[in-house]
């Protein structure tokens, strides 16, 4: 099978990208360590994606994958503060010195209480892609309902992790067979 990716990967951020919801379990102010970068509330919670969300994001990115975060929170404007505060570490193999924002990875941002097809709906308008070339993880299986748009959605069960992410990719191939091939062939 091919190694083509979507042109829209797009997540949801509570228990998808970091194990909490923000809305009830961060308290603001978020505090990063000046030292060690590490993100805290106020009560010390500490604040970071599951482990293997750095790696995804560099591949996209590396890839040219326009990344979004879709998120129906009610604390929009802490998650955004999160997502600014969060460090990313550099790629092994180049300057360890280099770290990133994490919502420098994001493309896109529909971060508030809402339908994820409300979200999908502006991202189809801000982005012009077709909702065919867009993937979704997310932890709740009501927000399938986007795939009544068109885009395909993969249900994060304990955390992003590689082979979650891959299993969502591979049903978005499957899906797209004929396009893949089509990409491939081209």
């Amino acid at each position: 099978m091919s190694s083509r990716l979507p042109k829209l990967i797009a997540f949801d951020l509570d228990y998808t990208l970091w194990d909490f919801w923000i809305d009830t379990h961060i308290t603001p102010p978020l505090t990063a360590s000046p030292t060690s970068g590490a993100l805290t509330d106020a009560y010390d919670t500490p604040i970071e994606f599951y482990p293997d969300v750095p790696a995804i994001l560099h591949r996209l990115r590396d890839a040219g994958v326009v990344v979004a975060a879709c998120s129906r929170t009610h604390a929009p404007t802490v998650a955004r503060e999160a997502l600014s505060l969060i460090q990313i570490p550099s790629k092994p193999g180049s300057d360890p010195a280099t770290v990133k924002s994490a919502i420098s990875y994001f493309g896109q941002l529909e971060i508030y209480p809402g339908s994820k097809s409300t979200h999908f709906k502006a991202l189809h308008t801000a982005t012009s892609l077709p909702y065919s070339e867009m993937l979704f993880f997310d932890d709740e299986s009501r927000n399938r309902e986007v795939e009544s748009l068109g885009v395909t959605f993969s249900l994060v069960h304990s955390g992003l992790d590689q082979r979650t992410f891959e299993r969502g990719l591979t049903e978005w191939r499957r899906r797209h067979l004929h396009e893949v091939v089509e990409d491939a062939e081209g």
